[in-house]
């Protein structure tokens, strides 16, 4: 995890914490995972370097101005942003779930709360569907507890974290 201490933090952020790292762990193929405020600030994210593919890709290209987690939470934000927009303009309805398939990679960004997003940045060989899937599972059980107050104490935690290494 990005705050690898959860010290300190209440019960809803350590379950958080302990959820996005099952997602992690249990789903080949992810390397890295944000989650985003509506106003695209990072809350919450893994620590690639628990994944050795993902550790080399790192280190193949250069870090952004504070690493994979800030680049991907700007990713996530601006791709939620393009597809509400879009969805706005089109009278769909709201916006469930992005997939992005590339060459060597993959993206998911899902919908959690209040505008709130998870991404996803996966490997060329992930399963995109055991991917969807899981992303769900973390909504679902997500989703309801990611409130105002607890998104600021992520927040909080970060910003003193910020001295340490993110991503």
């Amino acid at each position: 995890m990005t705050a690898p201490s959860t010290f300190g933090l209440s019960s809803e952020a350590r379950n958080l914490h302990w959820l996005l790292t099952n997602l992690v762990e249990e789903v080949p193929g992810i390397q890295s995972v944000a989650v985003v405020s509506s106003d695209g600030l990072l809350l919450l994210s893994s620590d690639a370097a628990h994944n050795e593919e993902a550790r080399q890709a790192r280190e193949a290209r250069p870090a952004g101005p504070r690493g994979s987690s800030a680049d991907l939470a700007t990713i996530v934000s601006g791709i939620g942003s393009l597809t509400v927009g879009a969805a706005k303009l089109m009278a769909f309805g709201g916006v469930k779930h992005t997939m992005i398939a590339m060459d060597e990679g993959s993206l998911f960004v899902m919908s959690i709360s209040d505008g709130s997003l998870l991404g996803v940045h996966g490997s060329a060989n992930c399963d995109m569907s055991v991917v969807a899937y899981h992303m769900a599972l973390f909504v679902g059980r997500a989703g309801h507890v990611l409130t105002p107050e607890l998104r600021s104490e992520l927040r909080q935690s970060l910003e003193s974290d910020s001295t340490g290494s993110i991503g």
